[in-house]
């Protein structure tokens, strides 16, 4: 018999009324987005511990533990330092401070390569956990977003001395780095929010993103000057890589922690750009995400 036909005994209601009148749904039922933030919000304990407790267990394996999170972007930063600076002698070419440009650029992309790489795997690797218990699944890529601003925090500690080692001074300009940290936050959130739905259902995805990030470093100005591509490009090619969110950031952080930097774009332009990257692909991925809620952990 149908569920609307099936009355409430001695009251004549039915079931589906009876569920609506005591706040009742169904539990395939998507929830609203408004209604989804709150549930998310509701959920930030939960959030925070488990993203303590991955950071914790990271680690828990190694004799360093979290200084793992100071000495990874430095010995990167090293590594590409060797090459581009020292073998390919792009230092002091087109840029008097070479080093603390490079660790500017390493730094901020090292940020949203790992958002990238571990949002795409955090539904997929996370089905145990997804089956067993009931929660927002965005839970997982956020609290992968809040590992790594953590470690963040730890890499722009040790890039800040850097800076200041040198020769670099403090100036007013560095007022703006935390903005421009929350904007990547946010814009590497909705990076993390959108490929856990496509690494949730295309888990051949993963083999693929090492040489799409490999790609957009090159194509972000992280390990040379960005007048590498303004000397060489013109038009549409050069508007594309001017567009580049990560060249965007980098920009930006450079110009506020470093004096006598050459921008691709004027500084308006480049915080416009920032701004709208942000709000943009924080919107798209959350809706992206939010959508395929439903489906996460099945099949």
């Amino acid at each position: 018999m149908p569920q609307t036909a099936v009355a409430d005994s001695g009251t004549g209601i039915s079931l589906k009324e009876l569920a609506t009148r005591h706040g009742l749904h169904s539990a395939a039922a998507l929830p609203s987005l408004p209604a989804y933030f709150r549930e998310i919000w509701a959920y930030r304990h939960f959030i925070t511990a488990y993203s303590a407790a991955r950071i914790t267990s990271s680690f828990g394996q190694t004799k360093l533990g979290t200084l793992w999170q100071v000495m990874t972007p430095i010995l990167n930063a090293a590594v590409y330092y060797l090459i581009f600076g020292v073998l390919l002698n792009t230092n002091g070419r087109d840029v008097s401070n070479f080093i603390a440009y490079l660790c500017t650029g390493v730094f901020l992309f090292g940020f949203t390569q790992t958002v990238t790489q571990a949002g795409i795997s955090s539904i997929h690797g996370n089905l145990g956990l997804i089956r067993a218990l009931h929660f927002p699944r965005a839970a997982l890529p956020i609290s992968i977003l809040l590992i790594e601003v953590r470690n963040m925090m730890a890499s722009m500690t040790v890039l800040v001395i850097i800076v200041l080692l040198t020769g670099e001074p403090i100036t007013v300009e560095w007022l703006f780095v935390p903005v421009i940290l929350v904007l990547l936050a946010t814009f590497n959130c909705g990076l993390a929010l959108a490929g856990a739905r496509i690494g949730s259902k295309l888990t051949d995805i993963r083999q693929l993103v090492p040489f799409f990030i490999r790609v957009w470093m090159y194509g972000s100005a992280v390990l040379y000057p960005v007048q590498r591509f303004t000397d060489h490009l013109h038009g549409w090619k050069l508007w594309i890589i001017e567009a580049n969110p990560m060249l965007v950031f980098i920009e930006l952080m450079r110009h506020s922690l470093m004096e006598d930097v050459k921008l691709a774009s004027p500084l308006t332009q480049l915080w416009i750009e920032a701004l709208v990257w942000a709000a943009v692909m924080f919107s798209v991925g959350i809706v992206y995400f939010w959508r395929g809620e439903k489906g996460y952990g099945r099949g």
